[in-house]
């Protein structure tokens, strides 16, 4: 069965120690025919042009053995801002789910390219 999930409230706690475990949303369809899943930042943050961070999102993901998830940044910030996911495409493998070392919480590494200060909300979109 695919579905996302929040990781535990023990890794969210570890991993994003400024986060609010019951504020957390859960990937989503923006539109019916949205072709991905938005994800929503469990924390503000701020990218001075050229810094790279690394951004928790408190979820995990299950799928079937033989499928990945890409997660990409979403496109206004690549136009507006310049911004971009560190290795372009993140690929989450179907075993990541529930790892040993962290349930399987995706994390997405994010660079500012651009000559403006980028800032997301808590639960402001940022990969899908």
């Amino acid at each position: 069965m695919r579905k996302f999930e929040k990781v535990s409230r023990e890794i969210f706690e570890r991993d994003v120690p400024s986060g609010n475990y019951d504020e957390l949303i859960l990937p989503k369809r923006g539109t019916k025919c949205s072709a991905g899943y938005d994800f929503y930042s469990p924390i503000s943050f701020t990218l001075m042009p050229g810094e790279r961070k690394v951004i928790p999102t408190g979820i995990k993901v299950c799928m079937e053995g033989n499928e990945f998830l890409a997660i990409y940044v979403r496109s206004s910030l690549g136009f507006k801002w310049d911004t971009r996911m560190c290795n372009q495409v993140g690929i989450i493998d179907s075993d990541y789910y529930n790892n040993p070392d962290n349930e399987g919480h995706i994390f997405v590494a994010l660079k500012n390219e651009g000559d403006k200060v980028f800032t997301c909300e808590k639960g402001g979109r940022y990969a899908q």
